[in-house]
């Protein structure tokens, strides 16, 4: 069999093999659209007290875990040199990621909204790579422009839909730092909410255009429906509960739909394996240990983080001051995660597709 024939095989089989949770994850987002909808439409508001709680556990309990389960796949067979290499990577990066927040607090604040867009972008990316393709993605630029459509969605359409939270909470997040320091910038938010919802319909439009006329096809199809699903999704549904809902019910129940899909280990390093080997108690055991280790490697940086900050709950409430301050501390963390776990990571990365 030729290779030409072989890798047409190897494409349609890999469209054709749908993971259960790639359909899940598109109705979860469209049943939540449609909810919410429906009960803005009927006069029905939630609390906003309730919409914190569904942000902070959706993110805490349900996301966080995902994101430590994605490094320990990825250095689980990787050589110890290698590993510390990472570790030391990811921790400088989270350093100068609190420079910058403690001396320029909105910077800060801008680098935290653009790691939340391009983990939801590029990770997504990834996903569409391993399962429905990406053969309607012609040219570097327009991958890019992919990734922006869809990491755009998360941060850039509640701007347009959600000003007064969005702002709220930004300004919350600034002010662990600096109460008050996006005040000079807030004359601006009208005019730069303009900008922003013109901006990134156009990309979308463009995006879903230019795919179309680049081949079409069932890809083409996919990724439009989606990047309009997650559009919509985050014009209709609260920004606190559509972000803390996204990330379990969409990147990370897609990430898992990306590792069955490959199924393959690229790196043939068995004998560094973490876990080692052994009956499957043992296994499990070493794992469970690994884990355990990563966890409390986080909540020491949560930890450090709290105490560097002048503000830790931007001298607010609790609830308020808890979404302020996890919504920083997960921007940190996240930043190695997208630049050392994936960018800099070429032989695999946390987002690995072969």
């Amino acid at each position: 069999m030729s290779a030409l024939t072989q890798g047409f095989l190897d494409r349609w089989h890999r469209r054709s093999d749908v993971h259960p949770s790639l359909p899940l994850s598109r109705v979860a987002l469209a049943v939540l659209a449609v909810a919410f909808l429906v009960a803005r439409t009927a006069g029905l508001r939630v609390p906003l007290r309730a919409q914190m709680v569904v942000y902070l556990v959706g993110m805490v309990a349900l996301n966080l875990p995902h994101g430590g389960y994605e490094h320990f796949e990825n250095l689980r067979r990787r050589r110890p040199s290698f590993r510390f290499r990472y570790v030391g990577l990811y921790l400088g990066a989270i350093a100068a990621f609190v420079g910058l927040l403690l001396a320029a607090p909105v910077a800060g604040l801008v680098l935290a909204l653009v790691v939340a867009m391009a983990k939801g972008g590029l990770g997504g990316l990834k996903v569409l790579d391993a399962t429905s393709g990406t053969e309607h993605l012609r040219s570097r630029p327009q991958r890019y422009l992919a990734a922006a459509v869809r990491g755009g969605a998360v941060m850039l359409v509640p701007i347009v839909f959600w000003p007064d939270t969005f702002h709220a909470f930004s300004s919350l997040m600034v002010g662990l730092v600096d109460p008050g320091a996006l005040a000079p910038y807030a004359r601006h938010f009208d005019v730069t909410r303009v900008l922003v919802g013109v901006g990134y319909g156009g990309a979308l439009l463009v995006h879903v255009t230019l795919g179309y006329l680049r081949g079409g096809g069932r890809s083409w199809l996919v990724d439009a429906g989606e990047s309009t699903l997650l559009a919509g999704f985050f014009a209709a549904v609260p920004v606190l509960v559509a972000v803390g809902l996204y990330f379990p019910f969409w990147y990370s129940a897609r990430q898992v739909a990306r590792t069955q899909t490959v199924g393959t280990d690229p790196v043939d390093e068995e004998g560094w394996d973490l876990l080692g080997a052994g009956d499957a108690s043992t296994v499990a055991l070493r794992a469970w240990g690994v884990l355990v280790a990563g966890a409390l490697a986080t909540f020491a940086v949560l930890a450090v983080v709290y105490w560097v900050v002048p503000n830790p709950l931007a001298g607010g409430s609790l609830l308020p001051g808890a979404v302020a301050f996890w919504s920083i501390f997960i921007s940190i963390v996240a930043l190695p995660h997208v630049v050392v776990g994936s960018i800099l990571d070429d032989e695999r990365g946390i987002w690995y597709v072969p």
